[in-house]
């Protein structure tokens, strides 16, 4: 049985977002927006994009998608994907929504599944500003893409929840990995200075079509640096234009 907030939401969304449509909330009563609704509440992804499936006609491959593609936690498969991955894109957004994006690298592996449900990842050292962080403090809803661009040119979506765990209290826990024993005893820049435990409650595939395949080339990475010259100095001319 369709809840009623939810009905009312999406209702109201056309109404207020979709004025081109020239809908009253009366006139939208009496068309299809019922079966909308009802198939919106019962589908992953946001209210919006379910709207916006039905006016461009894209609702059969969407739902084609989303049951084909998509799981509420991660497969075998993901899992043994997540282990290879060496780049990671964070999506956050503070309590006014106002959205970050960052990128997070370390070595195959520093991105550690603990079961189907969970993910973990350190924080290295940085610049301080703890943009990410700062949102997960006040909003936990959290994006993340991992995407092999040596390889099958395939990425992974994870979208949930993240706190953030101090080493001290992750190292408590009985089922924390060795893996991630062994991070802590890093020494310099690729100690975890603390890590986001990710509570999964999606996770789909981004398909190959529009990535690239790129070469790995030999890079030293100099991890947790503070020096300007190895960060990339100003490299967008932003200190030296403020002048």
């Amino acid at each position: 049985m369709l809840d009623t907030k939810c009905r009312n939401d999406l209702l109201q969304f056309v109404i207020n977002v979709q004025p081109h449509l020239q809908m009253t909330q009366q006139d939208a009563s009496k068309n299809s927006l019922n079966d909308l609704q009802s198939e919106a509440c019962s589908l992953p992804g946001s209210d919006g994009e379910h709207v916006l499936q039905a006016q461009f006609g894209t609702s059969k491959r969407a739902e084609k998608f989303y049951s084909n593609q998509v799981l509420g936690h991660l497969n075998e498969e993901m899992r043994r994907f997540i282990d290879r991955m060496e780049i990671m894109f964070v999506s956050t957004a503070d309590k006014h929504g106002e959205c970050d994006c960052t990128i997070r690298c370390g070595l195959p592996g520093f991105i550690i599944p603990l079961d189907q449900h969970t993910v973990i990842y350190p924080e290295y050292r940085g610049n301080g500003v703890m943009a990410s962080l700062g949102n997960i403090s006040e909003n936990p809803h959290i994006g993340l893409l991992l995407v092999d661009f040596f390889s099958s040119t395939i990425g992974l979506h994870i979208n949930g929840t993240a706190e953030i765990i101090e080493n001290d209290v992750l190292l408590e826990s009985e089922s924390v990995p060795g893996d991630v024993r062994v991070a802590m005893e890093a020494s310099g820049g690729r100690k975890p200075e603390r890590w986001v435990r990710v509570r999964v409650e999606e996770a789909y595939i981004h398909c190959s079509k529009h990535i690239p395949m790129l070469k790995r080339m030999s890079k030293e990475i100099s991890w947790g640096t503070d020096d300007e010259n190895l960060k990339g100095g100003d490299f967008f001319g932003v200190k030296r234009n403020s002048c």
